[in-house]
């Protein structure tokens, strides 16, 4: 017999932990609804051509493939198997998991520009997948929940995307973290001044590791990457930003990259939009400017976004950021579009470990009826519709059990109340509530139960 088991990197979720993340889904959902953000869901699996490409070698390298139908084996030939795993690929595979959700969603304005008024404002909830190596906080599966404006490229959407984070973050009740927000232009700047002009995408992919291997090890993977010791001791300014507040940084970064005119302009953004974020009025922002700051997918063009939990060891929770010409991959060129993505996985991974969520979060049933015959049953179902009509959570516990097992099960649950009913309920017209929390044990009529639980 087969011992039943999950790929790594997946999870099941029970009753109690859906309850918890739907509980992040619907707050995330209410808070893009009021940004005005409008649902939109595409397949779980892509054209490889559509995925390839979108976020550098490295993420190429975590696309799951589907093979093909059928015999898919029956076209390779031996010259096929010795041109390597990338041609193999492209005979047996012509379709992939998504990887993230805002591929998919360029490919879907780019098939639907016709039908869209722009800016078009579109959230989207759904799972994603990574062939990565799974570890505390990573997964191979995850959901992700985006938010996404294209067709503008006002920095009034940068400025919402910080607002909305930090009304999600709260409403879930976690009060402590961090919104760190750079510019690719700013990194764009900083390889000209260090002597690697063009060179910010591989500059991007190793200061985006900064967190995780440390400032030497960036240094070390920049030089096997071709960059030259002076360029490496050109950047050392960078790592000395982290220390100054919000208000500290811009001056300094200024001065520094003051001979390249794409970083002035990357600041000159951030300024603004940090501007008008103060503007709105928004109280005890956590913002942090960080030019360490990368995100290594290569779409990003302007503003950057990540958003950590502190006081747990996970990495970012959130991120996003300004791309100017994704679509233009589709035929498309010149639509801006700037996003932000929620990781609930990892949001659900710090409540669960900082103990967040409220009780009610992992509330199902709020009642069971426990009739004690059949002719109980008589007076329970009908109340079980006025329970549930009144758009209380309600059940009847189906089998005609010993009282006790009927309670046992309650308190499996985690009901708080529980309604019995016997001869003398049935005679008199009256139930009795039992607060399964307290012990406590009451008779009330129809109404007043109604009245007590509503």
């Amino acid at each position: 017999m087969q011992k039943p088991t999950l790929p790594k990197g997946t999870r099941d979720f029970g009753p109690e932990q859906m309850s918890k993340r739907l509980f992040i889904f619907n707050t995330i959902r209410e808070t893009f609804n009021r940004f005005g953000f409008q649902p939109l869901e595409t397949p779980s699996m892509e054209n490889l051509s559509t995925l390839t490409g979108k976020y550098g070698d490295e993420g190429d390298q975590l696309l799951f493939k589907i093979l093909n139908s059928g015999d898919f084996a029956a076209i390779v030939t031996e010259l096929d198997l010795a041109a390597g795993s990338k041609k193999l690929t492209a005979k047996i595979a012509e379709k992939g998991l998504r990887y993230d959700l805002t591929v998919p969603f360029a490919r879907y304005v780019v098939m639907n520009r016709n039908a869209l008024t722009m800016p078009f404002k579109r959230y989207q909830m759904q799972p994603v997948w990574r062939a990565d190596r799974p570890q505390k906080g990573r997964y191979r599966e995850f959901y992700q929940c985006d938010a996404d404006v294209v067709g503008t490229d006002s920095l009034v959407c940068e400025a919402e995307i910080v607002l909305m984070i930090h009304e999600v973050f709260r409403n879930l009740n976690i009060p402590d973290f961090t919104v760190k927000i750079n510019n690719r232009k700013i990194l764009a700047g900083i390889a000209e001044v260090i002597g690697a002009p063009g060179q910010e995408g591989t500059l991007s992919v190793a200061i985006d590791k900064l967190d995780k291997i440390g400032k030497e090890k960036v240094l070390n993977e920049l030089t096997e990457r071709g960059f030259s010791a002076e360029t490496a001791t050109n950047l050392e300014p960078l790592f000395s930003f982290h220390t100054l507040g919000v208000g500290q940084v811009l001056e300094p970064l200024k001065t520094w990259l003051s001979a390249s005119d794409v970083a002035q302009k990357g600041i000159a953004e951030l300024e603004e939009t940090l501007l008008l974020v103060s503007q709105y009025g928004l109280s005890d922002a956590c913002v942090e400017i960080d030019p360490t700051l990368a995100r290594g997918l290569s779409y990003y063009t302007g503003a950057i976004f990540e958003v950590k939990a502190n006081g747990v060891s996970i990495g970012s929770v959130s991120g996003g950021g300004r791309y100017d010409n994704l679509t233009g991959a589709f035929g498309m060129p010149g639509l801006s579009g700037v996003g932000i993505s929620f990781g609930v996985d990892r949001i659900y991974d710090v409540m669960e470990e900082l103990n967040l969520f409220p009780v009610s979060a992992g509330q199902g049933t709020k009642v069971l009826i426990v009739p004690f015959d059949a002719e109980a049953r008589l007076v329970a179902l009908p109340l079980l519709r006025q329970l549930r009509t009144a758009n209380l959570a309600a059940e009847m516990y189906p089998d005609l059990a010993k009282v006790k097992k009927m309670l046992d099960y309650a308190n499996a649950k985690a009901i708080p109340y529980v309604v019995l009913i016997g001869s003398e309920e049935v005679q008199t017209g009256l139930v009795s509530i039992k607060n399964m929390i307290t012990g406590e044990q009451q008779k009330a009529t129809l109404e007043e139960l109604l009245q007590r639980l509503s």
